[in-house]
């Protein structure tokens, strides 16, 4: 296990490549300020090579030595596929194109628990009144395109990255209207049996599968077809759309809660992707709290553990950027994540 890297290879290139959005920035060096660089569509281009050649590289004078990207997938040995998009990252042919020194690749979640020992209360909007030890094992979430997880924890004195596929674990009905919506679900594969996911319902197409299920159940017209027109019509006061944006944050606090007893997280539970920052006064209702501390025997321990929503616009590129200024603040296994010529 290669946990420590003394050089990186500056300039370094870094990128945020979810489902939907890659977001990019570059680091002349360790003591530079990051440049940002325009965000674009993933469904825009064919392949990363081609939307780095094409639309980012041509923005810079600068020739980057080292890419360290976060990937919203499992990172595998020399072809790595996205989960919710079609590029694949190949990193020996990136190193063979673009003349590299380096390519390195984290979980986008991974890339996230980087960032939250430099949040500060500008990037965090707090959910209840705990407040999070600051050297406690901290977990991420975020419902997005699709559902990640990632824990940080502290030992020997450094910060330790968890990455994993937490939005996959399973996902139960806890109460009686659960019973008689979820039947109505269709799952991802399009079926209306068989297991349930925390990605099945906690994200963007699954707000909207939640939708359509309380719809068939309550069998009523259910006209949403996309995320925002779901949270749209709960504002306008829709009583399914706000149902289904209740029983969506009621689904996020207890599989978070469920994680938080996996990773004792005294020092925070962070919400991060682009749908928590919509629902600010949705999860501070005290429902999202509810469901994240209903966890018996276990009620006083979650109850005294901190939730927050990440406001920081870029809190991933932020994360790696801050391993590459610091990588000794980290233990990393880069074993299978790290190719060099």
């Amino acid at each position: 296990m290669r946990g420590i890297i003394d050089d990186l290879g500056f300039p370094v290139l870094f990128a945020d490549i979810g489902g939907t959005n890659a977001r990019f920035a570059l680091l002349a060096d360790a003591a530079a300020p990051p440049v940002l660089l325009p965000s674009l569509q993933t469904r825009d281009h064919e392949t990363l090579a081609d939307a780095l050649a094409n639309a980012i590289l041509p923005l810079t004078d600068v020739a980057p030595r080292t890419l360290m990207f976060a990937v919203a997938g499992p990172i595998q040995e020399d072809r790595t596929p996205l989960t919710n998009c079609h590029w694949v990252v190949e990193p020996r042919a990136l190193i063979a194109r673009f003349d590299l020194a380096r390519v390195m690749l984290f979980n986008d979640f991974e890339a996230l628990a980087l960032a939250l020992p430099t949040l500060g209360p500008d990037d965090l909007t707090m959910i209840g009144h705990q407040m999070p030890s600051p050297t406690g094992n901290k977990i991420v979430v975020g419902p997005g395109t699709g559902l990640g997880a990632a824990g940080l924890v502290r030992a020997g004195g450094t910060w330790v990255p968890i990455a994993g596929e937490g939005g996959h674990i399973d996902l139960a009905p806890a109460t009686a209207r659960d019973a008689a919506i979820w039947p109505n679900v269709e799952r991802i594969d399009g079926r209306f049996d068989g297991r349930f996911s925390g990605e099945t319902l906690i994200c963007g197409s699954g707000l909207v599968r939640l939708y359509q299920a309380i719809a068939r159940t309550d069998a009523v017209p259910a006209p949403c077809r996309t995320p925002a027109e779901v949270t749209a019509a709960a504002e306008a006061g829709d009583p399914t759309a706000h149902e289904t944006v209740e029983l969506f944050c009621d689904y996020l606090g207890r599989t978070v809660g469920n994680l938080a007893l996996v990773f004792l997280a005294h020092g925070g539970v962070y919400l991060a992707g682009g749908i928590a920052p919509r629902l600010i006064e949705v999860l501070r209702n005290g429902r999202f709290r509810a469901a994240f501390e209903d966890k018996a025997p276990h009620q006083a321990l979650l109850a005294a553990m901190g939730t927050g929503i990440i406001t920081h616009a870029q809190p991933a590129l932020a994360g790696l950027i801050g391993y590459a200024r610091s990588p000794r603040s980290f233990l990393l296994d880069l074993d299978g994540r790290d190719w060099s010529i």
